[in-house]
């Protein structure tokens, strides 16, 4: 059974909102510029109150491009709360290179080693998951569980992040070996709560799977600040066949976008998700947050690769900046002045108007009435 959705009659739910430019820090030279550059065509909503097979279409919280069936994949970060934790098949087409409807296929429940459709989180029911990312290669799905660090009951919840292999149908095929430093943990060290996999790559030639840490493990020092960020997160690199991994790469992360209303209200900065754009450059996804705005501030930067240092044997990043792999900004959403929302995933499309290909990033709107799913197209285009 499909839900079909046409340009039309979504017309009059795209609401622009117009969004402050973010905030600059003054550099003594100008930053290297990147080689590409990212041009807006499109935005696509897909409206709150959509329902499919009986599940709240939402939280989408990561897209991928399936090139057997030319259906995109798109995994909710639903915590079997309102449906148990699930993705979605559907077509996304295109009139004139835009966004013209999306059409869903279906929906499958993601299962556990039980073949059992995942529970919600409870203190008394173990065996929950956060999901946020998904990617999909072949007849595999790989899939990440952000975890969980709940210190405020009398029982402690702990759940590492993890990266689940499954069939195309949602059925577990396995898991990947998370790194030592990965485990959560009462203690100062490991990941912080909300904070674990929250993006993943396959690189071009099939054989690595990446896993973006989403914030600085508590071991690896601060997070991100207003003014300045030392921030420094960890990217995993596992091999897909061996399903280990192999080597760790630091990666600094910006400052807050924006102050935060008040003062002392939720802010964040993190790697919301990540995509290959050749072998050795990495596109990143950074979302900002500060509570008072509306919209979210993302990101795009272009990260090499290329001559990257392997830090496993590193137990703690706090100050060494030096270890950072190489960035170059591709595009801050804030000069589109537009509202953006929670962006926290991003994909390939088909090839524009001009022959470049395209990107599509998606929003993930948290089951909430004041957000919005978006679909954003771009055009990416080689200077």
């Amino acid at each position: 059974m499909a839900s079909f959705f046409s340009k039309s009659a979504l017309g009059l739910l795209v609401v622009f909102y117009l969004a402050g430019t973010g905030c600059s820090t003054s550099r003594v030279t100008a930053p290297p510029r990147p080689e590409y550059e990212l041009n807006f065509l499109q935005e696509y909503i897909i409206p709150n109150n959509t329902l499919f097979k009986n599940t709240p279409v939402g939280g989408l919280s990561g897209i991928d491009y399936d090139s057997v069936t030319g259906s995109y994949f798109s995994i909710s970060d639903d915590r079997s709360d309102l449906a148990p934790a699930r993705f979605y098949t559907y077509d996304i087409r295109f009139k004139n290179y835009l966004i013209d409807s999306v059409l869903l296929r279906d929906m499958h429940y993601l299962r556990n080693q039980e073949n059992q459709p995942f529970p919600p989180f409870r203190d008394d029911k173990p065996g929950s998951v956060d999901p946020e990312a998904l990617r999909v290669m072949g007849p595999k799905i790989f899939w990440s569980d952000e975890g969980l660090r709940d210190l405020s009951g009398k029982n402690p919840v702990l759940i590492t992040p993890r990266i689940f292999v499954a069939d195309r149908e949602g059925n577990y095929e396995g898991s990947f070996k998370v790194p030592d430093i990965l485990q959560m943990q009462e203690g100062e060290r490991g990941p912080r709560n909300n904070g674990g996999f929250e993006g993943l790559a396959i690189s071009p030639d099939g054989k690595y799977l990446f896993a973006s840490v989403e914030e600085p493990l508590i071991n690896d020092g601060h997070r991100a600040g207003l003014h300045d960020s030392s921030g420094i997160v960890r990217l995993i690199k596992f091999d897909i066949r061996s399903r280990k991994a192999v080597a760790q790469y630091a990666y600094q992360i910006e400052p807050i976008a924006h102050p935060v209303i008040p003062e002392n209200g939720f802010r964040v900065n993190g790697i919301s998700d990540i995509l290959f754009l050749n072998h050795h450059q990495l596109l990143v996804i950074e979302r900002s947050y500060s509570t008072g705005r509306i919209t979210c501030t993302i990101k795009v930067f272009i990260a090499d690769l290329e001559h990257a240092e392997d830090i496993s044997s590193i137990f703690s990043l706090a100050g060494r900046k030096d270890l950072a792999i190489p960035k170059k900004l591709l595009l801050n959403m804030d000069d589109l002045k537009r509202f953006t929302d929670n962006i926290e995933g991003v994909t390939f499309g088909p090839k524009g108007a001009n022959g470049d290909p395209t990107l599509i990033f998606i929003s993930d709107n948290n089951f909430n009435p004041l957000e919005r799913t978006q679909l954003l197209l771009f055009e990416l285009k080689r200077k």
